[in-house]
């Protein structure tokens, strides 16, 4: 497995809140993402799946579903994942997803 590297957060906050780009680079990214204990299409989904549940549906849910895109989940199972949270999380939020995972799994992409 390649070991994922991150950067977002010395990128954004570096200087500003240091330590707080440390956790998100070192830790989440660094420490936790490399975990081989869960295989990085399960990470990926459960990450979605935990953004979805709280509401969020800014660049960093599309960051993440770009990720789930990356490794290996596809338009099937993203369509499905999402409908079936939607049940669980809240119908709006299903649709605010949907929204996001259009533009990451684009047209031509899409499954028959």
């Amino acid at each position: 497995m390649a070991k994922i590297t991150q950067t977002a957060g010395r990128n954004a906050l570096g200087t500003f809140a240091p330590e707080f780009a440390h956790f998100n680079d070192d830790v989440l990214f660094g420490e936790n993402w490399n975990n081989e204990d869960i295989d990085l299409k399960t990470r990926s989904i459960i990450t979605v799946v935990a953004l979805m549940a709280q509401g969020i549906t800014d660049s960093s849910l599309k960051f993440h579903l770009q990720n789930a895109k990356d490794h290996g989940v596809t338009q099937k199972e993203i369509a499905a994942i999402i409908t079936h949270v939607a049940f669980y999380a809240g119908w709006p939020k299903g649709w605010a997803v949907f929204n996001l995972a259009k533009e990451v799994w684009n047209e031509e992409e899409t499954e028959k």
